[in-house]
């Protein structure tokens, strides 16, 4: 099974942020290349011209402990940075990652843009918590699931382990009003503890939210 998802993640400690603020455009795509070691990676950026941004700008970041000119492609200034990851840094030790970049990271003063394959809805939710463990919010601007695995999966972006707790809640009447069961008890019956039960069931229905209503924060609004 594959999926698709667009996401923003957010955080003071999230390095080029501040970067992109002083740009005009508001906003810059980058790649990500090789991690040389646990708190540094290795960006491509791609910067508008109109920007007025030289290698001697880039070098002066602070996160930036290396910079060089790699030439101008599709109009844009190329350059390689090497970045310090800083208080992120264990969020994207490369052993903890799977998904695959789909498109360039759009960095904004907001956040980072990222649209990435990941092999299941479980990866998905596997990097969202690893992102909070580290401080960083991660929000769900959308997920597609690939059509040859549309009949085997539920719907909506819900994990598996999301989807069968929302089954036994809506079957066992935690929704109707007043409630029939408590989340101890449907933690219970699945074999969990309660804190993670409530887990289940708010980021399930967060996801249903995500995936069933129109995103607010689309990519234009975050350079807005």
């Amino acid at each position: 099974m594959a999926i698709t998802a667009e996401f923003v993640i957010r955080s003071p400690s999230l390095p080029l942020t501040d970067f992109a603020a002083s740009l005009p455009s508001g906003r810059f795509e980058c790649e990500h290349g090789l991690c040389l070691k646990r708190d540094c990676d290795v960006f491509v950026a791609h910067v508008d011209p109109d920007d007025g941004v030289s290698e001697a700008d880039l070098a002066a970041l602070e996160a930036v402990v290396e910079t060089s000119a790699l030439g101008r492609r599709d109009g844009r200034d190329v350059y390689r940075l090497t970045v310090e990851l800083g208080a992120v840094a264990e969020a994207f030790a490369p052993e903890r990652f799977t998904a695959v970049e789909v498109e360039p990271v759009v960095v904004t003063p907001e956040g980072w843009y990222e649209k990435k394959l990941f092999e299941s809805y479980d990866e998905l939710d596997g990097i969202r918590t690893r992102f909070e463990d580290h401080g960083i919010s991660m929000e769900i601007v959308s997920v597609t699931q690939d059509a040859d695995s549309t009949a085997e999966s539920p719907q909506y972006g819900l994990t598996d382990r999301q989807y069968e707790a929302l089954t036994l809640a809506i079957s066992r009447g935690y929704y109707e009003s007043p409630r029939e069961i408590t989340t101890e008890e449907l933690a219970e019956e699945m074999g969990i503890s309660q804190p993670s039960m409530s887990t289940l069931l708010r980021r399930g229905e967060r996801q249903l939210l995500s995936s069933t209503l129109e995103p607010h924060n689309r990519l234009n609004a975050l350079s807005s």
